[in-house]
């Protein structure tokens, strides 16, 4: 969808939003989208070209808005109470894209609204400094203002499958903001949402000239959108080997980007176990463990890993999983029978290696089971690289240096989470581990949408994401100088 257009509808479920620029699109210039638990056809988006992304882009840097903090504020508060009113729908239509349970669908709508709501307030907010110049001796009597200004080109968003409204809307509601235009491309897997987020703006007031939603194949359009002179900023969320191809090929433009995570959760003898093994079960089976704040190592002191263990494994077998639609399921599938086969292989792996099977592996089709593995090493495949699915990988450590050390030494570093009660300790996990973010007595993806997230080493590039620094990094600041 180019701004600009009023495209006709497909395939239900969502409205009518997918025509590139009036053009009749060939069959064969059509993606088609099934849902990951049967397998069915829920809708086709189209397949944008590299001549579409250069119009789409072109629009955008050529659009200057012309709305004020209390337009924009207006727009992203009636976005939010749109999406509101049509919770169910949203999330229906999220689960049928992402095969995510109706629980997490849900969760994720009203994350959405959140974001909405802290774009929209932070909008009223200016944000200007002054400095007076007769700080020093050979200073004069003028001030130094600054201001925050709309970047001149435009943004290219790029999100990935998993959260696929609130990924999307993480990129979009601060573009908003700050007056920017953006062009996105969601995920091939789970586009529709992010065409049903564009109806809502444009409904709630947003010029269809700062928006344009382009699905296709990303070998076909990927480099026209990080290279074309018509873009200044590159927001990314994605997999580690796609952001360093970013960062390689758009060199001279800013760039966001949040790559995912291995993240830990360190337990430590003095911890209520029962919380910490909550904690685990939750943090690694939520959004059938595709999230990149996920819980995918789970360290265990020796002297409390049996208990630990028998309380995880417990929880474990109490998590429903299955037809995601199914209001009684705590999980539904992966995003597809790949993937599940994937988190299958390398739990073998891990099992042939010597670690234990407790519960699980268990795979039909795209349907994953939560699995529990004990005695894991640090080198098995299973842990040394991020496994994006409802895995819970168990390492047992003897000392607090041994914690530390099988912690960060993987190639990640976005979050983690530590249970623990004694301040020492907790101080010297904060100062010590090489993240992003600490969280005690929390799971790993523990924030808010406002706070800043994002991760050091494979897992970015140490900008942060969050509603308030999205918008700080998609803004120019200048200054000028008065004589009074």
């Amino acid at each position: 969808m180019i701004a600009g257009t009023a495209p006709p509808i497909p395939h239900e479920p969502i409205r009518e939003s997918l025509r590139i620029a009036g053009e009749k699109i060939a069959r064969d210039r059509f993606i088609e989208v099934r849902h990951p638990y049967t397998g069915h056809l829920v809708g086709t988006v189209p397949k944008a070209g590299v001549e579409d992304v250069k119009d789409a882009l072109r629009i955008a840097r050529s659009f200057r808005s012309k709305l004020t903090r209390h337009d924009r504020y207006t727009i992203l508060m009636k976005a939010g109470s749109i999406i509101t009113t049509r919770r169910d729908q949203l999330a229906r239509l999220i689960t049928l894209e992402s095969g995510l349970c109706l629980k997490d669908s849900q969760y994720e709508v009203g994350r959405a609204s959140d974001v909405l709501l802290f774009a929209a307030n932070l909008a009223l907010v200016d944000e200007s400094q002054v400095f007076s110049c007769d700080l020093t001796s050979h200073g004069k009597s003028r001030k130094i203002y600054t201001m925050r200004e709309p970047l001149l080109g435009a943004i290219t968003a790029i999100t990935p499958f998993n959260h696929p409204l609130n990924q999307v809307i993480h990129k979009l509601a601060p573009a908003v903001a700050t007056n920017n235009r953006v062009v996105l491309k969601p995920s091939e897997k789970t586009p529709l949402s992010a065409f049903a987020l564009a109806d809502i703006l444009y409904e709630a007031g947003l010029p269809p000239e700062m928006l344009s939603v382009l699905t296709g194949d990303p070998s076909e359009i990927a480099d026209e959108m990080l290279t074309s002179a018509d873009v200044d900023l590159i927001t990314f969320t994605g997999g580690v080997s796609i952001g360093k191809y970013i960062a390689a090929k758009a060199v001279y433009k800013r760039q966001v980007l949040e790559m995912g995570g291995n993240d830990p959760i360190i337990v430590l003898e003095d911890a209520d176990i029962e919380e910490a093994a909550t904690l685990a079960a939750s943090g690694s089976y939520k959004n059938s463990g595709q999230r990149c704040t996920a819980v995918k190592r789970i360290l265990v002191q020796d002297s409390v890993a049996d208990r630990f263990v028998e309380l995880l494994v417990d929880k474990t077998r109490a998590v429903r999983y299955g037809d995601p639609f199914d209001p009684a399921m705590d999980m539904g599938t992966v995003i597809d029978e790949p993937s599940a086969r994937r988190f299958e292989t390398v739990v073998n792996e891990a099992v042939a290696d010597g670690a234990r099977l407790l519960i699980g592996n268990v795979r039909r089709g795209a349907l994953y089971s939560p699995t529990v593995l004990d005695g894991v090493t640090p080198n098995m495949t299973v842990v040394r690289c991020e496994t994006f699915g409802p895995v819970s990988p168990v390492i047992r450590f003897k000392t607090v240096d041994e914690a530390i050390s099988i912690s960060n030494g993987t190639a990640y570093g976005l979050s983690s989470s530590l249970c623990t009660n004694r301040i020492d300790l907790i101080t010297r996990f904060i100062q010590e581990l090489q993240v992003g973010s600490v969280n005690v007595r929390e799971v790993p993806g523990y924030r808010l949408e406002m706070t800043p997230f994002g991760g050091i080493k494979d897992s970015g590039l140490g900008y942060k994401e969050g509603v308030l620094e999205a918008m700080k990094s998609f803004c120019n600041t200048k200054t000028y100088s008065l004589p009074w």
